[in-house]
């Protein structure tokens, strides 16, 4: 990846921004309202809006109220993240947001709030149906996709939340500790792709603490990484209400705080520069920085203006639908239904008033609303549709409702050919500003399925929720299984043309379902307590961990079916030293009898020599491909050799290891259908060696190790009589028991090949050494 170094100097003030008082810089750095910018001198206010899948827009013209979630004007509801990380198709993404974007024009809104790119670290966090998936390369592809799709329809977009927010527990407080490993690998990796290749126009900082500072205060996050390392030439807001002291968090790099305060922290402000606590030069640098936000959303649009064209975006709100449901299992080929012949009995209350979405800021009122049970009547063509509710989706039916609706839905599932159960999570369960207790479904719900299955054993199941729900061991009991998610305004119809087979399944599992919430690899240390919750899963995070711990899952990350079948043959892995790519070229047939579309993954395992605790194999790359019956066609997917590293607290950094890596491809984490071996050449290592690194660090050093075996040899070679020095290295226990002791404890032993007074030389010789072949490896 293309490293970049910004200047972190105050960037050159736009039109609009030169000339104003120290109080108009300072009223600049904080909203007008709950979603309005100030604006002050040249510099225009903007309007910002909660929208990662549709826009939350007030009815009236103005601000609009930060806890008013239910009285919004009408607009496009896209399927969320939970939903379109299971597209697994960043070109589908795109294209909702640039939707997304002309709706937001229409409305005179500039910046929209999302995408939202946390890692689903636990299945339990109430805020996963905003965020895409587990892993963070996935999650960088279509949240990438989202911000490219907004900003180049002249709409910015704000990458949030930065960082490490990943539960709703105490979420306005707790401390997120990681460490930096796992940090810079999971929890940071997609906010740094998406910074340094689709360069988004504002970045919000989460609520949460890392490492025991506040993000709104943290600078080593808001200006040393994400400016410093990465390049981020945009805007930094705050979450709203996130900031507590706006003086830190303006010298940690905080922009813009999100909403206003009536001027209260203005007036800290102007006291802080006043007093000489906050530079001019950091104020000035922050209001160019909003001034140029300003210029880039009020320049108008290249996009074509007019009314916005509602109907096309239902539309795509149904074909992205469509790409996201996942087919989990399929057994007999129950699915697809014959929408000409037969008794379809539909049940569950789910099927006639759907979740379409998430509860929260990110709440939209929908232009319309396709349900899936009117839909599947519109487009059965001969087949009786009937209808039972079962259950109740909102509050607490009596004993004798309850069996009222389960005993009228069993009677009708009994006395159909094919039985359609819709189940899933009420809004109460999952909703931003709390976590789920627990990964099952309704009791209500589980218990109505026992009687349908035993009335109809031709049950098909379809989920819809925002979080994973536990599908063990029930699953086992239908023949086929539909994880619907939340899926939109238009996943009425986007459901009822898969379940008939005008189009075939396509989605993917962007995390995985674990038979139970202790697999888990965060269920020991989620949500934490008293202020601070410790990620001690590290780096295995989702399959990853399952993968490592060799764990049963219900259904794995990437699984998913069609309604036809592919092979994979051929698999070839060549590296490009020019370029520093990898190349990963495989042949897919399509081995079935109908078309569809296959999601090629590439993944890689470390060196099996790693110095590091490395998952069993990683994502690196994905690339769809729709095949008819019987054709084939050869699939290429690239990666950076940069991809490989490990992040190395003692190098100092992202470090390639040498050795012999696994890259294979699959159909999921679980599914792997053939693999190759490559050989990579490892980055020169940047640790300087001292006395106090131990024997089996030197030995392993690729500059190190030789020039400490040429001073054994020469200290050997200048002793006479028995070495016992020299005898130690060759017996192999000895040296396994030497290896972990620091070089000098063992250069004072009375026989050591290397005393303790050569080793400020030997060290220089090695940092000596050190530097040309670091040279001519970038050369």
């Amino acid at each position: 990846m293309t490293q970049h170094t910004p200047d972190l100097s105050a960037p050159k003030a736009p039109p609009g921004a030169a000339g104003l008082t120290t109080a108009q810089k300072a009223a600049l750095t904080s909203g007008a309202g709950d979603f309005v910018t100030e604006a002050v001198g040249g510099v225009p206010a903007l309007s910002l809006s909660d929208g990662p899948h549709g826009l939350r827009l007030p009815k009236a013209a103005g601000d609009g109220g930060q806890l008013d979630l239910h009285s919004a004007a009408p607009a496009t509801c896209f399927p969320p993240a939970v939903a379109l990380g299971s597209s697994w198709d960043p070109g589908l993404a795109e294209r909702v947001a640039a939707a997304i974007a002309a709706e937001a024009r229409s409305h005179g809104v500039h910046v929209v709030l999302g995408p939202g790119i946390n890692i689903k670290r636990s299945p339990l966090c109430g805020r996963n149906f905003e965020y895409f998936s587990e892993d963070p390369l996935l999650t960088a592809e279509i949240g990438g996709a989202m911000v490219r799709g907004l900003q180049d329809a002249g709409v910015g977009a704000c990458l949030k939340h930065y960082a490490a927010n990943n539960q709703e527990t105490d979420r306005m407080r707790v401390s997120a500790d990681v460490d930096e490993r796992p940090l810079r690998e999971i929890y940071l990796r997609a906010f740094e792709l998406i910074v340094r290749r689709d360069r988004p126009w504002s970045v919000m900082a989460a609520y949460n603490g890392l490492n025991g500072v506040p993000l709104s205060e943290n600078r080593r996050l808001l200006t040393d990484v994400l400016r410093g390392e990465w390049g981020f030439e945009g805007v930094v807001m705050s979450d709203w209400g996130a900031v507590r002291d706006r003086v830190a968090a303006l010298r940690a790099g905080l922009d813009l705080q999100m909403p206003g305060t009536g001027g209260r922290t203005d007036r800290e402000v102007v006291t802080a520069v006043e007093n000489g606590d906050v530079s001019a030069e950091e104020l000035d640098a922050a209001v160019a920085r909003l001034a140029l936000l300003a210029r880039r959303a009020t320049t108008p649009a290249a996009g074509p203006s007019g009314p916005v064209p509602y109907e096309e975006h239902h539309l795509l709100a149904r074909e992205a639908a469509e790409r996201c449901v996942v087919l989990l299992k399929n057994d007999g080929d129950v699915l697809p239904l014959d929408p000409a012949a037969g008794t379809l009995a539909v049940i569950g209350e789910l099927a006639r008033s759907p979740r379409f979405q998430g509860a929260g800021s990110s709440q939209v009122t929908p232009t319309r609303l396709d349900t899936p049970l009117e839909c599947l009547r519109e487009s059965a063509d001969g087949a009786r549709v009937e209808f039972a509710a079962g259950y109740r989706i909102s509050g607490e039916p009596d004993a004798a409702e309850h069996e009222e609706l389960a005993a009228r839905a069993e009677h009708l599932a009994a006395g159909a050919d094919t039985v359609l159960l819709f189940l899933g999570l009420p809004a109460q369960d999952e909703s931003e500003g709390f976590d789920r207790d627990h990964l099952d479904l309704p009791g209500a719900q589980l218990a109505l399925l026992d009687r349908i299955v035993a009335a109809n054993p031709r049950t098909v199941v379809v989920l819809s929720n925002g979080g994973v729900v536990r599908t063990a061991p029930w699953h086992e009991r239908v023949p086929a299984l539909v994880e619907g998610w939340l899926l939109g305004q238009g996943g009425g119809g986007a459901l009822a043309r898969l379940l008939y087979g005008h189009t075939a399944p396509s989605g993917r599992l962007a995390e995985t379902i674990p038979l139970r919430l202790q697999d888990s690899p965060s269920y020991l240390s989620f949500p934490g307590e008293e202020g601070h919750v410790r990620y001690g899963e590290g780096v295995f995070v989702g399959y990853r961990g399952h993968d490592r711990r060799g764990d049963d899952v219900a259904f794995p990350f990437g699984h998913g079916l069609s309604y036809t079948t592919f092979s994979y043959d051929g698999l070839t892995v060549r590296a490009s030293e020019r370029d520093r790519q990898i190349e990963a070229r495989v042949t897919v047939t399509n081995t079935g009898t109908r078309s569809g579309r296959e999601i090629v993954q590439i993944y890689s395992g470390g060196p099996g020599d790693s110095a590091a605790a490395r998952p069993v194999r990683e994502l690196r790359g994905f690339a769809a491909v729709d095949l008819a019956p019987g054709e084939s066609r050869e699939v290429l997917v690239t990666f950076d050799r940069a991809d490989l590293a490990h992040y190395s607290e003692r190098e100092g950094g992202w470090h390639v290891e040498g050795g012999t890596y696994v890259v294979e491809a699959g159909a999921s984490s679980r599914d792997i259908r053939c693999g190759a071996q490559l050989v990579v050449d490892g980055d020169p290592s940047g640790i300087r060696l001292s006395g106090r690194h131990t024997l089996g660090e030197w030995l392993a050093h690729p500059v190190g190790g030789p020039l400490l075996l040429e001073a054994f040899a020469r200290g050997r070679a200048g002793r006479s009589g028995t070495d016992a020095g020299a005898g130690a290295l060759a017996d192999p226990v000895m040296r396994r028991f030497l290896a972990g002791m620091p070089l000098e404890v063992i250069a004072e032993f009375p026989q050591s090949p290397v005393p303790l007074s050569q080793l400020p030389a030997l060290c220089e010789q090695v940092a000596g050494a050190m530097v040309p072949a670091a040279e001519a490896a970038q050369g």
